[in-house]
Order: C-alpha cells, then structure tokens, then sequence
C-alpha cells in the first residue's frame, strides 16, 4: 500500500520490448536503498515489481496488462518517473490510501509552473468521475492531490481541478507536465467500495 507522498523523482535508462512485456530499467539515485528481488514500487503511481537490482538501477517487468492500461509502455530512456516505496507497518498515512492500480487515463489540460505550480486541470474518463467530489483524494501519476474544482464537458469527460503547492512541482513530475500528456489516475478506492455496498439507484 501507498499513500501518495512521492519521495522523488526516478530516470528511466532503459526499456527493452519482447513477447509483449516490456523490461524496464529505472535509476532510482539517492531514493535507491538496498532494493530487493519481490520488492513493490509505484512508478508514476503503478505498482510495479522489482525483477533484479544492482546498485541504484532497478528492473521492472511490465506485463501486457500493465501496458494496456498506463503509459508506461511509452517510456523512454531519459524519462522520469515518481518514485514511492511501499508504507511499512507504523509509518504516518500522510497521503490517502493509493494502491497503485491505475483505474485510467486522463490528459492534462492546462499544466503548471515548474517552480511555483498552480492549477493543474486534467479530464477523466465520465466512467471515473463518480468517484470524484470537492475536497476529495485523487492519484494523478502516484501524487496524492485533493481536488479542489470538478466541471462535465459536453465531449461528455469531466476534468477536475488540483492546486499544486510549489514543492510538489519542484520534487515530482507534476511541475514538468505538459498540456495534452497522459496522466495515471487512481480515485479513492474507499469511494468504489461504497459504491459497491450500496444498493442499485435509479
């Protein structure tokens, strides 16, 4: 589990594709610490895991699965990626609850400065934006966010609206992000499982 309180920032320096999965090489640099083979990171806010470590570098194996529904079959070598190591037993929940299960894409809209941030509006997919309230917890590439404005289009999506404070933008990918990138999203996994608990509205 994760909470979304990115601790940096990783580079990709290699992604190697055959048989439909692709083996991705990220450097972690100073987050790197005695990474182990089964050991769990969110990459960008996909739970990924480790399949072999030396030094800072860290390989992935992304599943047909995995590139199905993120974008991480995309990367490059030069790319950065968020890095979260998993929540060990006593640590504070400072974020919200993010499992690393992406449930879609959304694509920036209106991006933020790299050194103060600002607004960053991103659409979502209509299917995600029940889920979606003011003042509520959002992933959007493995940053907890609270959203802070949520508007309907008529192309029928919706985009909200997270306010980025400057050491977001200067510690994450968030302050580099560019209009029309694609972004992971993971909504409040508490708010699907009310969904689920209630009975059928009209």
């Amino acid at each position: 589990m994760f909470t979304g309180l990115v601790a940096g920032v990783g580079k990709v320096v290699g992604a190697t594709r055959g048989d439909g999965e692709i083996e991705l090489s990220v450097d972690l640099g100073d987050l790197a610490n005695g990474d182990s083979v089964g050991d769990s990171i969110a990459l960008s806010g996909v739970c990924c895991t480790v399949t072999r470590s030396k030094g800072a570098t860290v390989d992935f194996t992304l599943t047909e699965e995995t590139l199905r529904r993120t974008w991480l079959g995309d990367c490059a070598a030069g790319d950065l990626l968020n890095i979260e190591k998993p929540l060990r037993v006593g640590d504070p929940l400072g974020g919200h609850v993010v499992q690393g299960h992406v449930d879609g894409l959304g694509t920036v809209v209106a991006p933020v400065d790299p050194t103060t941030g600002g607004e960053l509006w991103v659409t979502i997919p209509q299917s995600l934006a029940r889920f979606c309230v003011e003042k509520g917890s959002i992933a959007l590439d493995g940053i907890s966010l609270t959203i802070a404005a949520l508007e309907d289009l008529a192309s029928g999506e919706s985009k909200i609206m997270v306010a980025v404070i400057p050491h977001t933008a200067q510690v994450t990918t968030a302050g580099s992000m560019q209009k029309d990138q694609p972004v992971h999203i993971e909504v409040d996994v508490l708010a699907k499982y009310v969904e689920r608990l209630l009975p059928p509205r009209e």
